[in-house]
Formats: structure tokens, C-alpha cells, sequence
């Protein structure tokens, strides 16, 4: 049982990260897309387990994300992707602190960050990993705390 909820907890991980999930219908109808049989007040509980918060804007977030989301939203300026490869541009002096916050999220299209003043460099595996963490950063920078 145990096995079977942090897989499907992965899973919920996974999903918030990539996508806008606003309901948990919305949710566990992603969850069955990906082979998981549940229903929305196993769901529910999973929510409540994993300290899942729902931003303003009314999309859920992983709550070990929310220190991220509050550096990104105020502080990042932009975000540019190239191949496996992001730069995070960010407000003067503050590239370490978003760039502790990225490493602290442990986020598993990360595989390292660099950060100077205002630039922080981030490499992930591959391209499609560096897609997926360029959207997640535009999510939570347009996010507002």
C-alpha cells in the first residue's frame, strides 16, 4: 500500500511541477491518464499529506516549491532556455539566493546551477528536461505571492 501511494505521490509531484492543475477532479483525471486507479478523496488525502497549496491564481503547488515561487515571482526577470541549458536573469544581487532556492527544491531536471550577480546558469540532462524546467520557472514567475 505504502509502495503504491509514493508512486502515485510521485506521480502528483510530477504533475503539479508540469502542469496547471486547479481542481483535484482535474488532478486525479491526470493521475488516471498515467495508469493510477484512485479517486478524488484518495486524492484529497494525498493533497493534504503532501502540504499542496493552491497559489492566487488558483493552480497547486508543491509546497516545497512556495520558497521558490516567492523568489521567482519577485525577483527573476527572465528566463531563457538553450538545448539542455537555462539562464535565469534576475533583479542585482540576488542570482545566489534564487539559485539556493532552485537547488534546495530539488527539482529532477536539475542537475546544477551557477549563479554571478545577476545570472544564474542552470544545466539540466537534456533538452527536454531544460523544457520542462523553463516552464515551471514561467509558471511560478508570472505566480504572484
Amino acid at each position: 500500500m505504502a509502495k503504491k501511494r509514493n508512486g502515485r505521490q510521485d506521480a502528483i509531484r510530477d504533475i503539479v511541477r508540469n502542469r496547471d492543475v486547479r481542481t483535484q477532479r482535474m488532478l486525479v483525471d491526470e493521475l488516471k491518464a498515467e495508469g493510477f486507479d484512485c479517486t478524488q478523496a484518495t486524492v484529497s488525502r494525498d493533497i493534504a499529506e503532501m502540504g499542496l497549496r493552491k497559489l492566487p491564481e488558483g493552480v497547486y503547488v508543491l509546497a516545497e516549491d512556495l520558497h521558490l515561487q516567492r523568489m521567482v515571482s519577485e525577483l527573476v526577470v527572465d528566463v531563457h532556455r538553450a538545448d539542455n541549458m537555462l539562464i535565469v536573469k534576475a533583479q542585482p544581487g540576488t542570482a545566489n539566493g534564487i539559485a539556493a532556492a532552485i537547488d534546495a527544491a530539488e527539482l529532477p531536471d536539475v542537475l546544477g546551477s551557477l549563479a554571478g550577480n545577476d545570472t544564474i546558469f542552470v544545466v539540466s540532462q537534456t533538452g527536454e528536461d531544460s523544457q520542462r524546467l523553463e516552464a515551471l520557472l514561467q509558471k511560478l514567475r508570472c505566480a504572484k505571492s
